[in-house]
């Protein structure tokens, strides 16, 4: 447990990520945070928003830094995308195995039912919008196989949302990220934006909880 909370401390190093890899083990997190259930615990937008500042601080002006953002969006949007891509088919196999499965310190069936809970009420578009939700973006394409959603419709909204999600906060990091404030300051912003991400997930799961225990019981008869 100690080294994957150390593993998780590092990732919002840059210096760490330069010296461990560099921008392509943000490409392999992202595809593990998107594909695979067991990387709900990921910080993929930190990392995002790492990738862009490293971006705008590691490449020369004279060295076109635009098209070394293209090129880096590019291979994290893929990974986003094939995670996706795996997240589903692994679904559409195993879904039963999984609603069936015991829960674990690192499998809570709790989560499988909550993105599922998200998917009913927004649809296609649950693949889209759960890319900006820790933990949903996980599970959600494992979701939607399980409900067999339509591929070409899921491939739809896994490719718009993956675009979205990367390119908005990759693009934040790179034009912030050598701004003074922002270097001298991003552990705070690093917390900033796990609040303004998690918010929302803890904010419903109260909601429900506090809805769960508000519903009538039957009296004894």
């Amino acid at each position: 447990m100690n080294l994957v909370l150390e593993f998780l401390r590092n990732l919002t190093n840059p210096e760490w990520i330069m010296a461990h890899g560099g921008l392509y083990i943000v490409v392999l997190i992202i595809f593990a945070e998107t594909g695979l259930f067991v990387g709900f615990f990921l910080p993929g937008d930190t990392l995002l928003f790492i990738a862009g500042m490293v971006i705008a601080n590691t490449v020369a002006p004279e060295s076109a830094p635009i098209l070394s953002l293209l090129y880096w969006l590019l291979l994290i949007t893929g990974a986003a995308i094939l995670g996706n891509f795996v997240g589903y088919w692994f679904g559409r196999r195993s879904g039963e195995m999984l609603m069936q499965r015991k829960d674990t310190w690192i499998f809570k069936k709790r989560h499988l039912v909550q993105a599922q809970a998200f998917y009913e009420k927004k649809g296609g578009a649950a693949i889209m919008i759960a890319r900006f939700l820790p933990i949903v973006r996980t599970f959600a394409p494992i979701v939607a196989g399980m409900v067999k959603m339509n591929a070409k419709k899921f491939a739809y909204f896994n490719i718009l949302g993956a675009c979205a999600w990367t390119g908005s906060i990759v693009t934040a990091g790179f034009l912030l990220g050598e701004n003074a404030w922002v270097q001298e300051n991003l552990d705070k912003i690093i917390i900033g934006i796990v609040v303004v991400t998690t918010a929302p997930v803890f904010i419903k799961m109260i909601a429900g909880r506090k809805k769960k225990q508000s519903l009538p019981t039957d009296p004894i008869k």
